[in-house]
């Protein structure tokens, strides 16, 4: 058998996804990656914060996927109910394909399903990161009024994406201004007068889920104090005091907590207060957040947080819950509603009755949910297409020009790894004429004209 004949079908173009790209293509397959954006990358482009730097230099390690022979980018394609706009539908890609990989990610945000949560002023966390990352969906009318009327913000979690949006909204202009943030992006966080962040934690500090040196960030922007609301948060539990004893990562973050509450404040103008064993119980306001009422928690042996009844408020125009991401489904693909993942044994996609769906898997987070650095979908992937190959040994390959021609009938012209270049390109000079590396195109229809020749 010449592994060179089948031809597979990875949709998103992501890490995980590219990271199954690659996989396959050193064994002699032929890809198509698939995207419904007009740029490849996934969260590395739209999910990083973009003052990280390095973290988001990945995408040139990424790019270096597309160029591989036997590569193929379809970008601008999206995948699912063809009647409700869709290029292509799931069924069409299996009967064009040896194989088809599901690689779409979590994007969807968990609510907080408090009263009041529905109030202006109360938005995802994946909604304000869409926004300053320049993603094409995010919704402009909606966030930019907030942020720029806002002078205290409650951000609702202590992962990573909590602390992204607490920094950016706090940040000095100088290290925003660095960015590839789109143009208009920069001018709503310059003039804004957000001053104080309040960061909710509905339990202690040693369950927080942050690294250690994004939370070290927010001690070390200019003219920003970090605040510990109540100190007392620092005397741990039983749980929480075994936790620092057998994890080091989570005694490093302890530490960082306990030297800023012996410090003296620098008096910048700017202030980030962290609540631990906080969690909110409800948003007040008539038209918009006025005030979000905060419930004390304790937490039990096992770890889990319970509430107190003890509450105070805090003033805010604008709360961001950064609580979860979430997958959605597939038409036509089974769904784990409950976990929010496509089940699979393996990599394998299977059916209510656990029986494996020929030709269809999975890697990334709508596989595994929404755990893991960038770099833990290499080996995730790597399980699936070995999944793959294994299931796949002996097969013929199937024959002809995967779905283009298909699209082409429907008139529908995917954006490839040309166009991409010359997305970049005009990035690239965009953010020359401004004095920066570049400027992210955050229009659709922006993206695919620098995309066409």
């Amino acid at each position: 058998m010449c592994l060179v004949t089948l031809r597979i079908a990875v949709v998103g173009a992501g890490p995980a996804g590219l990271d199954a790209a690659d996989a396959l293509a050193s064994a002699g397959a032929s890809v198509d990656v698939l995207d419904r954006l007009p740029v490849p990358f996934g969260l590395v482009r739209y999910g990083v914060a973009p003052d990280h730097f390095s973290i988001r230099s990945v995408r040139e390690t990424l790019a270096h996927v597309l160029e591989r022979p036997g590569v193929r980018l379809l970008a601008g394609i999206e995948v699912g109910d063809v009647d409700a706009g869709a290029a292509v539908s799931g069924a069409e890609l299996l009967a064009a394909y040896d194989g088809v990989v599901l690689t779409y990610g979590a994007a969807r945000d968990r609510h907080l399903d408090v009263p009041g949560e529905e109030l202006a002023g109360s938005i995802a966390a994946t909604d304000l990161v869409a926004w300053y990352c320049g993603h094409p969906d995010a919704d402009r009318d909606a966030i930019e009024p907030l942020v720029s009327s806002a002078r205290s913000v409650v951000v609702v979690g202590v992962g990573n994406v909590a602390v992204d949006v607490t920094r950016v909204l706090t940040a000095p202009w100088d290290r925003l201004a660095a960015t590839d943030m789109p143009q208009h992006v920069l001018e709503v966080l310059r003039d804004s007068s957000i001053n104080d962040v309040h960061v909710l934690g509905r339990r202690g500090p040693a369950q927080a889920t942050w690294t250690t040196k994004e939370l070290r960030e927010l001690g070390e922007l200019d003219g920003v104090d970090v605040v510990l609301d109540d100190l007392h948060d620092l005397d741990l539990e039983p749980i929480s005091a075994a936790l620092v004893e057998s994890d080091r990562v989570v005694a490093r973050n302890v530490e960082v907590l306990r030297s800023w509450s012996e410090h003296a404040l620098d008096g910048g103008h700017k202030h980030i207060h962290l609540h631990f064993h906080s969690r909110p119980a409800e948003l007040k306001g008539t038209e918009r957040v006025e005030r979000v009422v905060v419930e004390r928690t304790t937490v039990d042996d096992q770890g889990s947080a319970h509430g107190t009844g003890e509450t105070y408020e805090v003033g805010a125009q604008l709360v961001v819950r950064s609580v979860g991401y979430r997958g959605v489904a597939l038409p036509g693909v089974p769904f784990d509603a409950r976990r929010n993942v496509i089940p699979n044994v393996d990599g394998r996609v299977v059916d209510d009755s656990g029986s494996p769906i020929a030709g269809l898997y999975v890697a990334g987070w709508i596989k595994r949910g929404p755990t893991g650095i960038i770099g833990t979908n290499k080996k995730d992937a790597g399980a699936t297409v070995a999944s793959l190959l294994a299931d796949l040994e002996g097969a013929s390959g199937t024959e002809g020009d995967g779905i283009v021609p298909l699209l082409a009938e429907r008139g529908v012209v995917p954006i490839d790894l040309d166009g991409w270049s010359r997305i970049d390109a005009a990035e690239r000079a965009l953010g020359a004429s401004r004095g920066r590396a570049r400027t992210t195109i955050h229009e659709t229809d922006a993206l695919v004209a620098a995309a066409r020749p």
